[in-house]
């Protein structure tokens, strides 16, 4: 076979380099991995090196193109038919920083109907109650009893109190509520199997509770207090209910398949991962919501003022929502770059 060598290497050179570069990316970072146009590409340059070597294999005066050759057809057939498990490293602090955000994102339009849900069903109850407020019971469940009583009458009776309201009982309490939000925030979620509209039911519920609390207390004149009292803790904790009806209305699109003829079994798995990582990142989330509602929310003026705990809320919602929306763009930047 008569070819000229100059011209072939110059031509097939870049396939080559390309190769090299791909296969370096993986053997490097033990976490990285392949989509299925990656995965294509990888095969098509590995057919061409071997292609290659098997052209110049009859040129015994270019050893050394042949052994670079030799070595990346090995490399890529290693790869490609590796069959053990490729070593995981744990690193929390990256899938933290970045898988759950980038999760999040994946599925932001199941995040806006689900925050739709809520809003919908707090400006419901608004509704509701500015025009029947003796519909309040109604709309509160029993659980939460202690806000049937006047806004006004509360407010008086907390901000004159010189006691503190969780002395030596502030870690058991925040303990509880922990538990309390993570179960309601997985009752969410696994409420999505009912189609998604489980999860959308719950969202509305949530919804109408909120929305009749604060109605109750802005038309008490004490918005001061109510933003006061939720915006510390409800700033992460109500986000991450939210973030788990967005887990449920996944699941819900995984079990109706629209347009995807993969069987159930098949979607399940393809959605479980992001699954488990919306509800893990959410459970993190309420750990911190706990912590802030048993040592901050809970303490009114004059021990706390209400400017400083609003304002702090206010920092950790911007704070959440940079989080969620920008955090590991970098990172998603950079693979792409690096996807043939």
């Amino acid at each position: 076979m008569l070819i000229d060598l100059d011209r072939f290497v110059a031509e097939e050179r870049p396939y080559w380099e390309e190769l090299d570069q791909l296969l370096t990316r993986l053997e490097v970072d033990a976490g990285a991995s392949l989509d299925l146009p990656g995965v294509r590409r990888l095969h098509y340059l590995y057919q061409c090196c071997a292609s290659d070597l098997a052209k110049v294999s009859t040129f015994a005066a270019e050893p050394a193109l042949r052994q670079r050759l030799e070595n990346l057809v090995g490399r890529a057939y290693g790869e490609i038919h590796e069959v053990r498990g490729r070593p995981h490293r744990l690193r929390p602090l990256h899938w933290f920083r970045c898988t759950f955000p980038q999760t999040f994102r994946r599925h932001r339009r199941a995040f806006h109907v689900s925050l739709s849900a809520m809003m919908l069903g707090a400006l419901f109850a608004a509704l509701i109650l500015f025009a029947r407020p003796d519909l309040k019971p109604f709309l509160i469940p029993a659980q939460f009893g202690h806000l049937y009583s006047d806004p006004s009458e509360r407010v008086a009776r907390e901000e004159s109190t010189d006691e503190d309201p969780l002395a030596g009982a502030r870690a058991r309490f925040s303990a509880m509520l922990m538990i309390n939000n993570t179960r309601v925030s997985i009752l969410t979620m696994a409420a999505g199997l009912a189609w998604g509209l489980g999860s959308l039911f719950l969202l509305f519920q949530n919804g109408l509770i909120l929305g009749a609390v604060m109605i109750d207390y802005i038309l008490a004149g004490e918005s001061a207090f109510l933003f006061g009292w939720l915006l510390p803790h409800g700033a992460v904790e109500i986000p991450s209910i939210i973030l788990a009806g967005q887990a449920g209305l996944v699941l819900g699109g995984a079990i109706i398949g629209h347009g995807d003829s993969a069987t159930l079994r098949t979607r399940l798995r393809r959605v479980g991962p992001d699954l488990v990582t919306l509800i893990a990142g959410v459970a993190l989330l309420l750990v911190w919501a706990g912590l802030v509602e048993a040592f901050l929310s809970q303490y009114h003026e004059p021990y706390v003022p209400y400017a400083l705990k609003i304002a702090f809320g206010m920092t950790e919602l911007v704070l959440l929502f940079l989080f969620l929306y920008r955090s590991g763009l970098h990172d998603e930047d950079r693979r792409a770059k690096e996807a043939p």
